[in-house]
């Protein structure tokens, strides 16, 4: 076995069904007297709902969370946290208002509860994306890595299917790039391939039953692993990709993700041999690419570019993005290369290995 190093993040996971019932231990367990309340606006009730499960010690709900963490709205939720004198925060919902979370954990280093909805992982990474004149930058620090996560499968219940499909394949690109990414490891290489394998095994059942429970646990357990594997791993092309694409183009997080992802892993296949055998174990196919793309297909998730509003004429103004400052990859980028690539999943081309 080659040597390798591994770093544990030091989160507490609360992981079971009607979890959300101990968020008033685990405030007080973080030494939280006025924790603020943040949700986006659709989720404003779920918000309200956690703040009366803090019995009068809540300093307030912000709901105006948003995509990709404008520092706009990061501004505004500061100064109601100030006003309000809150000392932690509670985040329910997906990676928009677990980022705004973030985002002011990175001013404050207040403490933070994340009761994730979906099952983007974003709770268990010490990653902070933030957006500021169309450009958005990333950056790694432990100060904006949540102290507990409490995972209700209650709350995954009515999240409708395709934006299930679409969140869960967000959660299985973290894992697919943390097996061949720089610093890939065999212990985040055993939960990348169980976090895959349980997301591609519940997502098909949520999309034919909703309310399957058993179904829903295992995508949210899937959907932990795969976020271990993006916080303690690392990321490649797909993730670059991403974040220029969504930065650039305002385009929604998960479902950039859902369209990148086979055009990204059937770019690195060449060089990856021992992960793709991993994901066609996860998968159940040799082609993983493939099936991944079949799988957003059939589930009714979009595989186009261009369905998500990105213009043709984006595609070169991408590649330029993604060459000013590329991430670690396996396989050399290569311009046309990566052009084609960017091309076919603008267009919805199914991806050829």
């Amino acid at each position: 076995m080659d040597s390798f190093i591994y770093t544990g993040l030091p989160a507490r996971v609360v992981f079971g069904a009607g979890t959300t019932a101990r968020l008033g231990a685990e405030a007080d367990a973080l030494g939280m007297t006025r924790p603020l309340v943040l949700t986006t606006p659709p989720q404003a009730a779920d918000g309200e709902a956690l703040a009366a499960l803090l019995d009068g010690r809540a300093a307030g709900v912000f709901s105006g969370a948003a995509m990709h963490t404008p520092v706009s709205v990061t501004d505004a939720a500061m100064a109601v946290f100030e006003r309000s004198g809150a000392d932690g925060l509670i985040a329910i919902g997906g990676g928009s208002t677990i980022g705004l979370a973030k985002a002011i954990a990175l001013r404050t280093d207040a403490p933070q509860i994340a009761v994730p909805t979906t099952y983007a992982g974003s709770e268990m990474t010490p990653i902070i994306g933030q957006t500021e004149d169309g450009v958005k930058t990333t950056r790694k620090t432990l100060k904006v890595l949540p102290e507990t996560v409490i995972y209700d499968v209650d709350h995954t219940l009515s999240l409708p299917p395709v934006m299930s499909l679409t969140s869960g394949m967000n959660a299985v690109a973290h894992a697919v790039e943390a097996l061949y990414a720089e610093n890939a490891n065999p212990v985040l290489s055993l939960m990348a391939e169980d976090g895959i394998a349980a997301l591609v095994r519940a997502l098909p059942a949520i999309a034919a039953g909703p309310d399957d429970r058993a179904a829903r646990r295992d995508a949210l357990y899937g959907a932990w692993l795969c976020a271990v594997c993006l916080g303690s791993g690392g990321v490649a092309l797909h993730h670059k990709l991403c974040h220029v694409l969504g930065g650039s183009f305002d385009l929604p997080h998960a479902e950039t993700h859902t369209v990148v992802l086979p055009h990204a892993l059937a770019y690195n296949a060449p060089a990856v041999a021992p992960a793709m055998e991993r994901l066609a174990r996860a998968t159940g196919s040799a082609d993983p690419a493939g099936a991944l793309y079949d799988l957003a297909r059939a589930g009714g998730a979009p595989t186009a570019l261009k369905d998500l509003g990105m213009p043709e004429d984006g595609i070169d103004k991408a590649v330029e993005i993604t060459f000013k400052n590329p991430y670690w990859n396996p396989r050399p980028l290569e311009r046309d290369a990566i052009r084609a690539i960017i091309r076919a999943a603008w267009q919805g081309n199914r991806p050829v290995c």
